[in-house]
């Protein structure tokens, strides 16, 4: 029985994971490439990749890797021409990168605020530019974008940058989304809550709460209506479905995956 996005290529940007476990970008890897899809995955750290390459060959998947610094213009586009020499074409490209900084604007440099754009907002919008051309020759096309539930509501404490950088990612997606409709593009974003993610337990209990994994976990599961805590195999699921040709009559909208946390809390 063939996959759901059998034979596609997927350029995955963020396809590594800061430590071990189910991550955003591993997870969308893994289940892709279950479904029959040829992964061009890249990461500013090619060590964050290793486990990734190896889940994606034990489900029998295709995988090939490379480097890439979203924050690069030249980057994104080398990555890009790279993708289409291996494999010929890019049928689903997915934006999974970002990171957030705590503060205000008061409290916030300058110079993080730039970083916190280029980032997370930025880096969609050059890889959309350079991939944008290829589907509208190939007639088709699925992008999928990351954006967080910090993009629609506030979640617990200041960060501005983040905040605003992936409300951005979301109202640019059904910008795209509109503009390439009549091209066969298909643009659509998830937005993940709080999800146990390895970035937990690598940075986000040393920022809020002192190294106590168990602690900052039962912080974040407090604020979920469902009794349990998602992982990245839940935003790959989504993705899946957004990317898949089920979804061929959906573009310009979001799914979020938070167990419900901002429908209570919004």
């Amino acid at each position: 029985m063939a996959g759901r996005i059998e034979g596609k290529v997927a350029l995955i940007i963020g396809a590594g994971s800061v430590g071990p476990g189910w991550g955003n970008g591993r997870a969308i890897a893994t289940r892709f490439a279950e479904e029959g899809a040829k992964i061009f995955g890249v990461d500013f750290k090619l060590e964050r990749m290793q486990e990734t390459i190896e889940k994606v060959r034990a489900c029998g998947g295709e995988i090939e890797t490379g480097f890439c610094d979203v924050t690069k213009h030249q980057s994104i586009i080398d990555t890009v021409a790279t993708c289409v020499k291996k494999f010929g074409r890019i049928d689903i490209l997915v934006n999974n990168v970002g990171g957030s900084a705590a503060g205000g604007p008061v409290e916030m440099s300058e110079d993080v605020w730039d970083s916190q754009v280029d980032t997370n907002l930025k880096s969609v919008f050059l890889a959309c530019k350079h991939v944008l051309p290829i589907m509208e020759a190939q007639g088709s096309g699925a992008i999928v974008n990351m954006a967080s539930t910090s993009g629609i509501r506030w979640t617990g404490s200041a960060q501005v940058a983040y905040a605003a950088t992936k409300a951005g990612v979301i109202q640019m997606s059904k910008v795209i989304a509109i503009q390439y409709a009549k091209k066969g593009i298909r643009v659509n974003t998830v937005v993940p809550g709080q999800l146990h993610t390895p970035m937990v337990e690598v940075r986000l209990a040393g920022q809020r709460a002192g190294g106590d994994v168990e602690k900052l976990l039962e912080q974040r599961q407090a604020r979920i209506p469902l009794p349990f805590m998602g992982d990245g195999r839940d935003t790959a699921n989504a993705a899946l479905y957004l990317a898949s040709d089920e979804a061929r009559f959906i573009t310009g909208t979001e799914i979020v995956v938070d167990g419900g946390m901002s429908v209570r809390c919004g």
